[in-house]
């Protein structure tokens, strides 16, 4: 993976996010308002909730019409083969399997059936850790990233 797909992503207007939580101080949901604050249309998927920050709600990738140009997984790594297949059923090319730490959203299994799928996937890193002028704590896990060597270069 290189950053320029991470910029792609980020150069993207309508982005889902799957995994927003019900939880209105849950990170999910931080990440959520932050990319809408930056006017991204941000489209929440939770087959739970009818809606999120305002926005409706959709159960499942497919339900969002238009389609999004790319979509954010913020779910727990046993869902996630799900929603990527969700994804390429959705005709969407483009996923972000987030994570901070720990596993994440990643999964062996997904980061293959993307490869398959001709989805380019970036699996792992916060989304927060490449938006501008993004704040503490966020720039210094950036900084600790290019420190221990793990900061996607430009291909």
């Amino acid at each position: 993976m290189t950053r320029n797909l991470i910029d792609r992503f980020l150069a993207c207007r309508r982005i889902a996010v799957v995994g927003v939580s019900r939880t209105g101080n849950d990170f999910s949901r931080m990440l959520f308002r932050e990319l809408l604050q930056r006017g991204y249309d941000v489209l929440p998927v939770n087959p739970g909730m009818a809606s999120v920050e305002g926005r409706p709600c959709f159960s499942r990738v497919q339900e969002i019409e238009p389609r999004p140009e790319a979509v954010l997984l913020m779910t727990p790594p046993t869902l996630t083969d799900t929603v990527v297949q969700d994804c390429a059923e959705a005709g969407v090319g483009l996923v972000w399997l987030y994570r901070a730490v720990g596993s994440g959203a990643v999964t062996e299994s997904a980061v293959n059936f993307c490869r398959s799928h001709n989805i380019d996937c970036i699996a792992g890193y916060c989304p927060y850790m490449f938006l501008p002028k993004n704040g503490i704590p966020h720039s210094w896990h950036g900084v600790w990233a290019k420190l221990t060597g793990t900061w996607p270069k430009y291909a």
